[in-house]
């Protein structure tokens, strides 16, 4: 073998990188499990990103869809709302001025009911003033032919009262409050003036307490037939001769004893020993106990 001190040329180091061949197929490079992994989930997340926006458009449509007949509803009802909020305003507007009128009539309806307490009490008390010289004969017999004057001459002198013809301005049958009472018509005598009126008045009291077993009768004022008991009374107005007839009925409930009319005024007395109460009115009438 010859030898031969001369070097050998390094190829690889000195020609440099060789040229792939033409039409060789690429070069491989290997993948790791991480890269795989990485490139798989970013993958995935943009796909997920896809399905999500989709998914939100579709859900954002759906509950859009649902949502418009609410929101309608809503308006409606809205609107509606108002409506019968401007009407209950306006009504409920109404109901205080109804209130306060109604708290003005009542005010004025007690201010006339006080007003006209007052007048039906004065028109009372003018009514009654105008009967002051007036008495009146109740349960008196009736006939055709009755001279009531001469009846009435001979109630005054048969109780020791004796009258004038001038004494005596009137006399007359009134007419039945009730028209179905069997009891005739009451007589009316006008006298000349409350002096005589009250003389007459107190001779009759007197003459029934002296003959308590044979008070006035119609026999004494010369009525034949039977005897009846005849009465002799001021005459009442028709307020308070209503009164009088519902005070002798309370009397009689709560056992009061005595019951009389003086100058037009009604009183009671529960027994002798008692204080006698002038009943003014019903309400007065209510409180006997």
């Amino acid at each position: 073998m010859k030898k031969d001190c001369t070097p050998i040329r390094n190829v690889s180091s000195t020609r440099g990188s060789k040229r792939p061949a033409l039409n060789s197929p690429p070069e491989v490079k290997s993948v790791t499990a991480e890269e795989v992994r990485s490139i798989v989930e970013e993958v995935v997340m943009k796909h997920c990103d896809v399905i999500l926006k989709e998914f939100k458009s579709t859900i954002v449509s759906f509950i859009n869809s649902k949502l418009e007949p609410i929101k309608k509803d809503m308006d409606e009802l809205k609107t509606a709302l108002t409506f019968h909020t401007e009407v209950f305003d306006e009504l409920n507007t109404e109901h205080v001025t109804i209130k306060n009128t109604l708290k003005s009539l009542n005010n004025e309806n007690v201010q006339l009911k006080s007003t006209v307490a007052d007048l039906t009490f004065k028109l009372n008390y003018l009514e009654q003033q105008a009967r002051s010289n007036n008495l009146e004969l109740q349960c008196l017999p009736e006939h055709k032919q009755e001279n009531l004057y001469t009846v009435t001459k001979q109630l005054g002198s048969v109780v020791g009262c004796v009258l004038k013809d001038n004494d005596i301005a009137h006399v007359t049958r009134v007419a039945k409050l009730n028209t179905s009472s069997p009891r005739p018509r009451s007589i009316v005598v006008q006298l000349a003036n409350p002096r005589v009126r009250d003389q007459l008045l107190a001779a009759v009291i007197n003459y029934n307490k002296k003959n308590k077993d044979n008070k006035l009768n119609s026999s004494d004022l010369g009525i034949g037939g039977s005897k009846t008991p005849v009465y002799v009374t001021e005459h009442l107005s028709a307020s308070n001769k209503s009164l009088h007839a519902a005070t002798r009925i309370r009397a009689r409930e709560v056992g009061y004893k005595y019951v009389w009319v003086r100058s037009g005024r009604i009183y009671v007395k529960k027994d002798d020993n008692a204080e006698h109460f002038h009943i003014k009115n019903s309400d007065t009438l209510s409180k006997l106990v």
